[in-house]
């Protein structure tokens, strides 16, 4: 039987056609409306409201607690600020990704860990022999993601203490409804987005009166299918749809290293010992036979397939998330693993793996695309990531 977020008994009847989806054993929304599109827009024009409680949650604590994150993930932890908040991937021996998330620092020895599978038993692989306690809080926290232009305005309007000067990337502590909480300056959308974590017997006070003060600024309940189409515009990468874990890859070509995932920031050339160093510098010098990229369809080649036989363009209302081959003068060099036209941009985009020497920005290609029963080819170019990176984001 599927759990249940902190916040279902206010999102559960919003949900208007019962679009229910399974999320890590959670219960989660597709859409509260019929089609995403209001979510979505209320994503790039105010404020929207997303449950994202299913996500894994880590407690790591102790003297040591930096030194076993450190040595797991492929970013420093040990210099990073109290308050300072680390998007990673963590590796195999081989420095291919077995997960990635968030790891926030909450003080000198307490850190907070986000995963999208469950990683209690690497951690405690992971910190054998350290002065480190490892708990998991999965259930113990709630969590809403407000993003969007208007998401300061109303943390502003119901927190405590004023989001302003909360940095990119930072959290703080604050007081929603006499709750105490932490926000973040994170998210999924590639946009203006602050996330809150709540005591999961305090979430209903909290979303009660984040709703009641963002009426005023239209905030509005949003669900996985405009989460898609916002995060694919950002160009983030979606564990199980854009890559395998390498803990659960059949073979060695479902596997993926941070670098071809177009992740190369997010490896440190100076930190010490971690999981898949060796690796990752051998491949850092030689190059990655793969990348993580934007497909940009061109709009014209996708309409002459389709007028061809009479038609008028048939787009998805839905960002999908299956394997579409990827060719370069009739031969395949890659694949895109989701794709969805994007209302803001007015363009059918797709992220793609493509092979060396393929990937660089403004290549020529074509992406296969089905026209009545027909399987056919749209010319495209490949685009660098992201496809939207607004100023807002992290100003």
């Amino acid at each position: 039987m599927l759990k249940t977020t902190p916040f279902h008994q206010r999102t559960a009847p919003l949900i208007m056609g019962q679009t229910w989806r399974r999320w890590a054993g959670f219960a989660a929304a597709s859409c509260y409306d019929w089609l995403p599109d209001r979510e979505y827009a209320a994503v790039r024009n105010a404020a929207a409201v997303f449950d994202v409680s299913p996500l894994y949650k880590y407690l790591v604590t102790g003297r040591d607690a930096a030194r076993l994150l450190d040595r797991m993930v492929t970013r420093n932890v040990l210099d990073a600020k109290v308050g300072q908040v680390l998007y990673t991937t963590w590796c195999d021996g081989h420095g291919k990704v077995i997960d990635d998330g968030t790891i926030s620092r909450l003080d000198e020895t307490r850190f907070r860990l986000t995963a999208a599978e469950p990683n209690f038993r690497w951690l405690h692989l992971n910190g054998h022999g350290l002065a480190v306690e490892i708990a998991e809080v999965s259930e113990r926290l709630g969590a809403l993601a407000i993003q969007g232009p208007l998401s300061r305005a109303v943390l502003n309007a119901a927190a405590a203490n004023p989001v302003d000067a909360l940095r990119y990337f930072r959290v703080m502590p604050n007081r929603i409804a006499g709750v105490d909480v932490e926000i973040s300056r994170t998210g999924y959308t590639g946009d203006l987005g602050y996330e809150v974590w709540v005591p999961a017997e305090r979430a209903v006070a909290v979303w009660d009166r984040l709703m009641a003060v963002g009426a005023d600024y239209g905030i509005t309940p949003a669900g996985i299918w405009a989460l898609d189409i916002a995060r694919i515009e950002a160009g983030l990468v979606m564990l199980d749809v854009d890559y395998h874990s390498s803990h659960r890859a059949i073979i060695e070509d479902q596997k993926s290293s941070p670098f071809e995932l177009s992740l190369d920031w997010s490896v440190s050339r100076e930190k010490g010992p971690y999981n898949g160093r060796r690796a990752l510098a051998a491949e850092r010098a030689r190059g990655a036979r793969w990348r993580f990229v934007g497909i940009e369809v061109e709009w014209e080649a996708l309409k002459s397939l389709y007028a061809a036989v009479g038609l008028s363009p048939s787009l998805p209302t839905v960002a999908w998330r299956t394997s579409v081959p990827i060719y370069r003068d009739s031969v395949q060099v890659g694949y895109a693993s989701s794709g969805c036209w994007s209302p803001l941009l007015k363009k059918y985009l797709a992220l793609a793996h493509i092979r060396a020497p393929h990937f660089e920005p403004d290549t020529r290609i074509e992406m296969e695309v089905t026209v009545e029963h027909r399987r056919l080819k749209a010319a495209g170019w490949v685009r660098k990531l992201p496809f939207f990176d607004p100023e807002r984001k992290k100003a």
